[in-house]
């Protein structure tokens, strides 16, 4: 039983991260710094950096659906592997989202009692990208939901076998 709901997130996470790759790079391959400074007043270096972010993102959803991917075709379904793909995705996609490395932007945490976008940026940022990342925010929104578990779960499994 217990399988059978770990297959069915790992599904549930490779459906989301094939949406999300799919508009990230759609985005990233038709913008340049150039049409994206004629989209915003703000400084150019904050624009690369927005960018860096988005392309890292990107790369970490891409990592994220093939380890899905790979799982899933596996025969028999391998639970544990699919236990640490799901925590892996949390840490690298899910938290990147929300806290990138670069501080690009950042979670307002107070957004759920506001019910306003939880992704502020720390400057306005062009219209195209800000209009993707706010697209995304719902479905990574439920996506961290769901695979929270794995956060307390998995290390716990971890230290127990230490």
């Amino acid at each position: 039983m217990a399988n059978t709901i770990v297959k069915s997130q790992t599904e549930q996470v490779e459906s989301f991260l094939g949406n999300t790759v799919h508009q990230l790079n759609s985005f990233l391959n038709e913008a340049t710094l150039s049409t994206l400074m004629e989209e915003s007043s703000t400084k150019q270096e904050y624009v690369e950096l927005l960018l860096l972010n988005t392309r890292r993102l990107a790369v970490f959803c891409d990592e994220g659906l093939n380890a899905c991917q790979v799982i899933l075709k596996s025969e028999p379904f391998r639970k544990s592997a699919a236990e640490k793909v799901l925590y892996n995705i949390y840490h690298q996609c899910i938290e990147e989202f929300f806290a990138p490395r670069n501080d690009a932007w950042y979670e307002d945490s107070r957004s759920a009692y506001t019910g306003k976008n939880s992704i502020q940026f720390h400057e306005a940022p062009p219209e195209s990208l800000k209009l993707v990342i706010r697209g995304l925010e719902g479905d990574f929104q439920a996506v961290r939901e769901e695979l929270e578990y794995y956060e307390t779960d998995y290390r716990t499994k971890m230290l127990q076998s230490n």
